[in-house]
């Protein structure tokens, strides 16, 4: 007992020189105090989550939505609207397109599809030639009302196509377009041809006359169609006996204007 030295007794430890207990939260902004000037930590990937809206990624796709319909109709529609307001939309953005090549071809008196010839805006152009129809409605300004070719809308005008007398000729009736092709006859000059002669050469020149009445209309014939632009809609229905049912038409005059003298034998027509 003598041999305790009581300076080295350990001292109970003295509750004010123990630090107290903190909480990890408390810890933490004991480590990381708020500063005046330094910015605060961000929040943490659980914190963002409980705060994240899909309000803003909504108004992003909508954004993006409008702007890329916008653009695609002011294309389509040749730069007429960025709205989809189009006053003749095309063949596949039409109910009565698709209606059209869901029903089969239609076939048409010529009547009926006079009713078809543009006036009517809530209505397709149509048009025919050697008894096919066509809608036409994808160039409106050109058959439409005023438009340059809007002779052949509403009708089967395969003669005008090859007289190119638009207003006299809307019809189908091929009657005598030959005539265009074939030489005025002229008793002076006719005279030279003996008549083995005269009746050969009238028979060829009446084949050739008619080729050339074929091959002009088949030219347009092709055209539409061959046509990306234009479609098949039906064909013209003629009264029985068509077109011995008419009266036969006169050569129009700028078709018969071409028209000229048989050479003499041997020299050239001038």
């Amino acid at each position: 007992m003598d041999d305790f030295d009581p300076a080295v007794r350990r001292r109970k430890p003295d509750s004010k020189d123990t630090p107290p207990e903190v909480s990890e939260t408390e810890s933490e902004e004991i480590i990381s105090p708020t500063v005046k000037g330094r910015v605060a930590p961000k929040k943490s990937k659980i914190d963002n989550e409980d705060t994240y809206s899909p309000l803003v990624d909504i108004l992003r796709v909508i954004t993006f939505l409008f702007l890329a319909s916008s653009g695609l109709s002011y294309l389509i529609s040749g730069g007429e609207t960025f709205f989809w307001g189009m006053n003749h939309p095309p063949n596949y953005l039409r109910v009565d397109w698709w209606k059209s090549q869901l029903r089969g071809p239609l076939y048409l008196t010529p009547a009926e599809l006079s009713a078809y010839d543009g006036t009517d805006p809530s209505k397709p152009i149509y048009l025919a030639i050697n008894g096919t129809i066509y809608d036409v409605s994808a160039n409106r300004r050109t058959y439409g009302p005023g438009g340059s070719y809007h002779w052949f809308a509403g009708c089967d005008a395969s003669r005008a196509y090859v007289t190119g007398c638009f207003a006299e000729d809307r019809t189908a009736d091929m009657r005598g377009v030959e005539e265009m092709y074939l030489p005025i006859d002229d008793p002076k000059i006719d005279k030279h041809f003996t008549k083995e002669e005269f009746e050969k050469m009238r028979a060829e020149e009446l084949a050739d006359a008619l080729q050339k009445v074929h091959d002009g209309l088949d030219h347009w014939v092709k055209f539409f169609a061959n046509s990306k632009k234009y479609n098949f809609v039906g064909y013209v229905k003629r009264p029985k006996g068509w077109p011995g049912t008419e009266p036969r038409r006169k050569l129009c005059d700028v078709a018969g204007q071409g028209r000229k003298t048989r050479s003499l034998p041997g020299k050239q027509q001038e």
